[in-house]
């Protein structure tokens, strides 16, 4: 039998020269539509799959390859003789290599506006049919669904033949490829019809980069994006300066993003250890980023700063004072690269939509066996009832607001104090609640007159003692303990104004 090839693909990256080797090597070519155009284009000698199936292409193209003279060339077993005596009697030839790749259903779903009509347009039926056929059957057929694997299995066919390892290998990325093309597919219908915790869950992720290392040096890790991009992410960032992020960094930094995104006004945010230590909203980027380094200066160094605005020259000078592992900002000024620069390791990371705020998003976190999800924790303070005997200034209100921003975004359980949209001290992930207040009003420089924010209730009325001997002078929490009476108690035997907002944050 005659050696061939069929050749169909959307992204038609090195199919010409794929095309032209396997010529070289006498296969036949077949192919279909704007491929077979451009091989023809190149001078290759081409015929057309309907010259092969005997029968038209139909209904707009959605029906080409769908045909058993195609199928039954790629899964007929060259080993078994009763498959190659049927395909004899039949008048079929073998189909020995497959290029495929499919309809650009990724490309379609990316563009603005795009409409449903569309979508389903783009959902490839013939290809994903051929390539799973070639692959279920890789001791017989070479099947190609990425460009970057052309050159390692065609200079195997040059050199006697492409062995049983690679061929395994790309029956894998054939079913990985059609694994993550349904997932886009189910997830872009499942966002349309408003399905948030589906009975099946297929999630579609793409590798970015291998890392280092883990957390630790002795573990391996990895970052993958979202198949279909957020550009309002770290993901996203262009690195400016710095050697290759880290797991850690990675981690950190998102934390530090995702707070950031809470501020509509110039704000800094340092992060530490997956921790704010430090948050500002002012004037400037510049003074933002001095009242954040203003409320703690030791856990800061070693960290990572998030800016909403530009940095610029003045702010760059600031930061590379200490030494920190990250800078991200939505931009920065020649000037401030320059100096930023100067400072070889510091990882410099560029987005432009870095505060833009989320759309609503599930978190999900893995589990030994399984997979815990739940709906992003995107929720501001909707209720503030006043439950003592004092109410809380206007200039309280707001930087309780501000400091409940920043709570939600500590693990717990977690205490903020700030005053004057600043963060003041940071109590986070302490295994009881009045460890994590004196930790917090413990670090503040001047707790006199600032407000305490709470990511959840407090269980007994400790806290509040904690922080009348530091002077606070209101406070704000969700609420809901049997005990809330003796906390209302004991603000108002210490003059401190209470909120309750119904509203737990917890984080773990």
């Amino acid at each position: 039998m005659k050696k061939r090839a069929l050749i169909s693909v959307s992204d038609k990256t090195g199919v010409v020269d794929a095309a032209k080797r396997l010529s070289a090597l006498g296969y036949e070519i077949i192919s279909t539509g704007g491929t077979e155009k451009a091989l023809k284009d190149a001078g290759l000698t081409v015929i057309n799959v309907s010259d092969i199936t005997g029968f038209p292409e139909c209904l707009d193209g959605r029906v080409k390859t769908l045909h058993p003279k195609i199928h039954a060339g790629l899964l007929a077993e060259r080993d078994k003789p009763e498959h190659m005596e049927r395909l004899a009697e039949l008048g079929i030839d073998t189909i020995d290599v497959l290029i495929v790749n499919l309809y650009p259903f990724k490309k379609t779903v990316m563009k603005e506006g795009v409409d449903f009509a569309d979508a389903v347009e783009n959902i490839d039926i013939g290809g994903p049919a051929m390539i799973r056929a070639a692959a279920k059957n890789y001791k017989d057929v070479v099947v190609l669904v990425d460009a970057k694997d052309y050159d390692k299995a065609l200079s195997e066919l040059e050199n006697g033949g492409v062995s049983l390892e690679t061929k395994k290998y790309l029956m894998y990325k054939v079913f990985a490829h059609t694994a993550v093309y349904d997932s886009l597919i189910s997830n872009y219908l499942r966002e349309k019809l408003g399905i948030a915790f589906p009975e099946q869950l297929t999630l579609a992720y793409e590798k970015v980069e291998e890392l280092r290392y883990g957390e630790n040096p002795h573990q391996r890790g990895a970052l993958y994006g979202e198949a279909i991009p957020a550009h309002n992410s770290l993901i996203s960032a262009k690195q400016l300066n710095g050697k290759q992020l880290s797991y850690n960094n990675i981690n950190d930094a998102n934390g530090a993003i995702e707070l950031l995104k809470e501020f509509e006004g110039p704000a800094v945010v340092a992060v530490k250890h997956a921790n704010p230590c430090g948050v500002a909203v002012a004037e400037s980027i510049l003074e933002a980023y001095k009242k954040a380094y203003d409320c703690d200066p030791v856990s800061i160094y070693g960290g990572i700063v998030a800016a909403n605005r530009e940095i610029g020259a003045d702010t760059a000078a600031e930061l590379v004072k200490i030494f920190l592992e990250i800078v991200i900002a939505p931009s920065f000024t020649e000037e401030a690269l320059e100096i930023l620069k100067k400072k070889p390791n510091l990882r410099v990371l560029a987005e432009p939509d870095i505060a833009k705020p989320n759309p609503p998003i599930v978190d999900f976190k893995k589990c030994y066996g399984g997979l815990i999800i739940q709906d992003a924790d995107q929720k501001d303070v909707a209720e503030m009832k006043v439950v003592t005997k004092n109410s809380p200034t206007e200039a309280e209100i707001a930087d309780m607001l501000f400091a409940m921003k920043v709570v939600k975004h500590c693990k717990s359980n977690a205490i903020v104090v700030a005053k004057g949209n600043m963060t003041l001290g940071i109590g986070t992930g302490q295994t009881n609640r009045i460890w994590a207040a004196s930790e917090a009003l413990s670090r503040s420089k001047d707790a006199k007159g600032a407000v305490l924010a709470s990511d959840a209730f407090f269980p007994f009325n400790d806290c509040v003692q904690e922080a009348a001997k530091y002077g606070i002078s209101a406070i704000i929490q969700p609420g809901g303990s049997v005990r809330d009476s003796l906390s209302i108690e004991e603000c108002d035997n210490s003059g401190i104004a209470m909120i309750f907002t119904s509203c737990r944050h917890f984080k773990h």
